[in-house]
C-alpha cells in the first residue's frame, strides 16, 4: 500500500471513491480542495492509500496559520464532517500515522478530524457539537404529518401570509440574507468569492431556495446534495423573517423540494447542544446524535475553544452585532477564513 496526495489527474477516481463508499460525505469530495486554495489560500495535504491502483482510504486535509486563531490541520476546515473514510483498517492506520507526522512537519497546534462516528480510539474528543440528520418520506403529506405540531403550526402561519419559495440562480439575495443574519448573531461572514467558488465546484449539486413576501426576499439558504442527501448548510433571514415565520417556511419548502428530487435523507446539519439552532432543529423532530470530533495534539495541550461559547470571544461578538451591515460584510471575510 502507498500513501499518496491527491492532485487534478486523480481526482475522478477519489471522488468514485467517495460516492460508493456508505462513510464518506459531501465534504470528503475532492473539490473542497479546489475551493479551500482558491477561495482562501490555505494549503491542503488530500492524502489518500493506493493498492494495485485502487484506492484504499482518503483523508482530505486543510492547513490553517493563522495569528488570531492559532495553527491547525483539520479535516476538513469549513465543513461539518471529515476524518477518514477507509474500506480497511491497515490503510485506515497508515493514514492515521501519515496525518500525524504531517501535522508535526507543519509544526501545529493540533490535528482535527471531524468524525460522525466514534473512532474508539484513545486521543482526546468534543462532543460540543450534534448533528441533525432524519429520514425523508417519498410525499409531502407524511412529512409535514412527522413534524411536530407547533412547528406545523409556523409553516401554515408562512403559507397564509402569502410566502413563495423560488429557485434563485443568482447569489445577490442569498447573499444579503445570510450577511444580514450572521452580523445579527454576532458572527464575521464569509465572502462572497467562497459561494461563487462553491457554485462553479459544485455546480448542480449547490442551489440556492429563497422565500419571497410580496416579491421581496425575507430568507434564503444554500442546500448541498450529495447522493440521496440533501444538506442545507448556508442560510439566513431579514428581521421581518420571524414575524412571517419565514425560515420555517422556508425549511419546509427545502424538504418538499428535496422530495422532488428524490432525496431520501435531510441533514439539518450540526449545532451546538443547547444552542438555538438545536432547540429550533428539535422542534421539527429531528433527534440528536453527537459527532466525534477527534483530536491530536502536537505543539498545544489543551484543545482548541474557537467557538463562540469561549468566554474570550463575547466582548467581540457583542460588539459585532452592532457593526454596520456594510463593514461587516467588508471586514468579515479577512476574519472568518481563518477561523476554519
Amino acid at each position: 500500500m502507498d500513501i499518496k496526495i491527491l492532485d487534478d489527474c486523480n481526482a475522478v477516481n477519489w471522488d468514485s471513491f467517495v460516492h460508493n463508499h456508505p462513510q464518506a460525505t459531501f465534504f470528503h469530495k475532492a473539490g473542497w480542495r479546489n475551493v479551500l486554495q482558491s477561495a482562501f489560500g490555505h494549503d491542503t495535504y488530500y492524502l489518500y492509500v493506493e493498492d494495485n491502483c485502487s484506492i484504499q482510504a482518503i483523508l482530505p486535509l486543510g492547513h490553517i496559520k493563522s495569528k488570531l486563531f492559532g495553527n491547525s490541520l483539520i479535516s476538513t476546515p469549513f465543513c461539518v464532517y471529515g476524518g477518514i473514510v477507509s474500506s480497511n483498517e491497515k490503510a485506515s492506520q497508515l493514514l492515521d500515522k501519515a496525518a500525524y507526522d504531517l501535522a508535526r512537519d507543519l509544526k501545529v497546534d493540533y490535528l482535527e478530524l471531524r468524525n460522525i462516528e466514534d473512532s474508539f480510539n484513545k486521543n482526546p474528543k468534543s462532543q460540543l457539537y450534534v448533528t441533525f440528520r432524519k429520514a425523508l418520506f417519498p410525499d409531502y403529506n407524511s412529512n409535514f404529518m412527522a413534524i411536530p405540531r407547533k412547528q406545523r403550526a409556523m409553516i401554515r402561519k408562512g403559507i397564509s401570509v402569502g410566502l413563495k419559495s423560488v429557485i434563485d440562480t443568482d447569489l445577490t439575495r442569498f447573499y444579503n440574507m445570510y450577511s444580514e443574519s450572521l452580523r445579527n448573531l454576532g458572527t464575521p461572514v464569509l465572502g462572497r468569492r467562497y459561494f461563487e467558488i462553491l457554485k462553479h465546484v459544485f455546480v448542480d449539486d449547490v442551489e440556492i431556495i429563497s422565500i419571497e413576501n410580496n416579491y421581496s426576499v425575507v430568507s434564503s439558504v444554500l442546500n448541498f446534495f450529495f447522493r440521496d442527501e440533501i444538506l442545507p448548510y448556508y442560510g439566513g433571514g431579514s428581521t421581518l423573517a420571524r414575524e412571517l415565520s419565514a425560515n420555517d417556511f422556508m425549511y419546509w419548502e427545502v424538504m418538499k423540494h428535496s422530495v422532488d428530487r428524490g432525496c431520501k435523507i435531510f441533514d439539518f446539519g450540526r449545532s451546538k447542544s443547547g444552542s438555538g439552532s438545536y432547540r429550533f432543529k428539535l422542534h421539527w423532530g429531528f433527534e440528536s446524535k453527537p459527532l466525534h470530533y477527534e483530536y491530536q495534539l502536537v505543539n498545544s495541550t489543551t484543545l482548541p475553544e474557537i467557538n463562540p461559547l469561549n468566554p474570550k470571544y463575547r466582548f467581540l461578538i457583542n460588539a459585532w452585532k452592532h457593526l454596520p451591515l456594510s463593514l461587516s460584510t467588508l471586514i468579515g471575510p479577512f476574519i472568518s477564513k481563518n477561523i476554519g
